[in-house]
């Protein structure tokens, strides 16, 4: 079990770099954004479309049956990198505050995740919408909280990355930068805290996302 804790070097997603500038966000020339101390590699749809993989830091690297590198069905690679410098973004995205991950097991998963990362559930929360009762838990990895989101009663079917959401500087700011394109402000379920989503599929962006104001500093 990992000594350290287990913290985000890079997301691979299935989108072009020229998509994420056009959304506001700086891109490298490499298609690497950084996001925070976070790595987002901009990897084209070659690669599939949505969140592919992750690699951590500070966690035992587990296999699948074909030997590639796997947490519960999610690809994850192992990284020593030291955290990125986050850059300037248009969008005033600071860093991101959250990455939703989907399973319809949450307790098998919610072990394979402490048995790979040394990280334990800091919350869980029982939730719903439509009539489907739903459980999330919660991770602490460095400055980014993994959401574990899955039914109340564990289910078939695969884990897969659901969204980001990330810290923005000015969310009021954020609705005349994406116009139409940005839904409603409403408060958050973080006590004073606001959030909105954006409409990403009309940026050609594979992944659900959504920006909230800044977390209160902590005493």
């Amino acid at each position: 079990m990992a000594t350290a804790r287990a913290t985000i070097d890079e997301l691979v997603v299935g989108d072009e770099p020229e998509a994420w500038r056009n959304a506001g966000f700086e891109v490298d020339q490499d298609g690497t954004s950084r996001i925070g101390t976070v790595r987002v590699r901009l990897a084209g749809h070659t690669v599939g479309r949505g969140l592919r993989a992750w690699s951590l830091r500070d966690v035992t690297e587990v296999m699948d049956a074909d030997g590639v590198p796997d947490l519960d069905g999610i690809r994850t690679d192992v990284s020593d990198r030291p955290p990125a410098e986050g850059a300037s973004h248009p969008n005033g995205a600071t860093m991101i505050d959250h990455i939703v991950l989907m399973s319809p097991d949450g307790p098998r998963t919610s072990m394979a995740l402490t048995a790979a990362t040394g990280l334990d559930v800091r919350r869980v929360r029982d939730t719903g919408s439509d009539g489907l009762p739903m459980q999330q838990r919660f991770f602490r990895m460095g400055e980014v909280i993994l959401e574990l989101v899955s039914p109340s009663e564990p289910d078939q079917g695969t884990v897969r990355f659901f969204g980001l959401t990330f810290s923005a500087s000015d969310l009021d700011y954020l609705a005349g930068f994406y116009g139409n394109r940005l839904g409603p402000i409403k408060d958050a379920v973080q006590p004073g805290r606001r959030i909105a989503t954006l409409r990403h599929k009309e940026l050609d962006l594979s992944v659900a996302v959504a920006f909230m104001s800044p977390e209160a500093p902590r005493p």
